[in-house]
């Protein structure tokens, strides 16, 4: 509660807080195997490991939890890793490290007064969930909120960035006879027409997929609302690179005569805009193919499906879609040494630091990042969401200044 002076919370709680500082010198982590459905991905490489170790750190890690982006029990345990076989252990460390939010099961493995490090997925995210974890008495860190010293953030943004080419890459690949495409091949030859790629939004996922495009040879057109980008992507890539507010009429002109058009515009909202609709979809060129890199948040096309790995492509009005959430898990090994890099210092950072509630004094950006502080809650849209009691994180690090 904003405002609250630290006189008003309880003696128990503080007493509660105290402890946390006093026993959060955390030495041991803990990695599980993910069992998301087609997550792929894992939050440390082997090398990783070995250099936490060296740090005077203990790692365990479930066996097969890198077997997806093809980091053997074998490199781990020679980095120096515990492999164990079941998810118990795992749970007995003082760091839970992982990709996606828990799931039930995961929580009620998980001891009192943990740390967490995971994704939160707010949109997705369950009152449930967060109330098992407030009764576990958890501080739980979201790493798609922590922000380095320019106010980005990084992992969203390595992310962003990765999910942007493989679009490109995804896109080269339905274009070509192997996949039902048209057999065309993406970019420019000499004497052959370039192909035409329509990027709707400028941010990093927009600029990576412009950049690969651009880099095959392709025509690209770029669509956005927001000035300060387009500004930013044309100077990146020179005033060639045609570039436009969204605009339907124009917008509409565009798909119209594109091969490719990738849907990376995320808005302000908790969904993601639907900025093409169904007419434009049945207007397209037979065999143009929609990349929906939104469609985790809902999806900018008003034709889109959820899809899977498995099953990643389906046909409508002749437009081939492909709607898979989390694009970074298709190219995994790409995207755990990129979640590697970032992860490694940070914990690197903590333990110089002398636990994480240090770290949480000392760092706006780990603040930022926390939603859970020992059970209590931290993040006011979360609060917000489900109507549940908010506490300042600033004011409770404060109590022990």
């Amino acid at each position: 509660m904003n405002g609250q002076s630290p006189t008003q919370f309880s003696t128990e709680t503080q007493v509660q807080l105290k402890q946390l500082i006093k026993n959060n010198h955390h030495t041991s982590i803990g990695i599980p195997k993910e069992i998301t459905f087609q997550e792929n991905r894992v939050p440390l490489t082997p090398s990783a490991v070995q250099y936490l170790i060296s740090q005077g750190i203990e790692i365990k890690i479930q066996s097969g939890c890198g077997e997806n982006a093809n980091f053997s029990d074998h490199l781990y345990s020679e980095a120096g890793a515990e492999i164990v076989y079941h998810p118990e252990p795992i749970y007995q460390s003082d760091i839970i490290l992982k990709i996606d939010p828990p799931t039930e099961s995961e929580i009620d493995l998980m001891k009192p007064s943990q740390l967490l490090i995971s994704a939160l997925q707010i949109n997705q995210l369950e009152e449930m969930l967060l109330r098992k974890l407030q009764n576990k008495k958890i501080t739980a860190l979201a790493y798609e909120f922590i922000q380095d010293d320019s106010g980005a953030l990084p992992i969203i943004r390595a992310m962003s960035e990765i999910a942007g080419t493989a679009s490109i890459l995804i896109a080269a690949e339905y274009l070509n006879n192997t996949h039902i495409g048209k057999g065309e091949l993406l970019g420019g030859f000499a004497g052959v027409p370039p192909t035409q790629v329509v990027v709707i939004g400028a941010g990093a996922v927009g600029e990576y997929a412009t950049k690969a495009a651009l880099g095959l040879g392709a025509n690209v057109k770029i669509f956005d609302n927001n000035i300060y980008r387009l500004r930013r992507i044309q100077k990146s890539f020179g005033l060639h690179l045609y570039t436009s507010t969204l605009q339907p009429n124009v917008l509409a002109s565009s798909i119209e005569k594109a091969d490719v058009v990738i849907g990376a515009y995320s808005g302000t909202g908790h969904r993601s805009p639907m900025v093409v609709s169904e007419e434009m979809v049945m207007k397209m060129k037979p065999y143009s193919v929609i990349i929906d890199v939104a469609i985790d948040r809902g999806g900018n096309f008003e034709t889109s499906e959820l899809t899977n790995h498995d099953n990643p492509v389906f046909k409508k009005h002749g437009v081939l879609h492909y709607c898979v959430p989390n694009i970074p898990s298709r190219v995994s090994r790409t995207a755990s040494y990129a979640l590697s890099n970032i992860f490694t210092p940070m914990i690197d950072e903590m333990v110089k630091d002398g636990g994480f509630s240090n770290s949480l004094r000392n760092h706006a950006w780990i603040r930022k990042g926390t939603y859970l502080f020992n059970g209590n809650l931290t993040n006011k849209s979360l609060a917000d969401k489900f109507q549940l009691k908010y506490r300042d994180l600033d004011l409770l690090v404060g109590l022990f200044n």
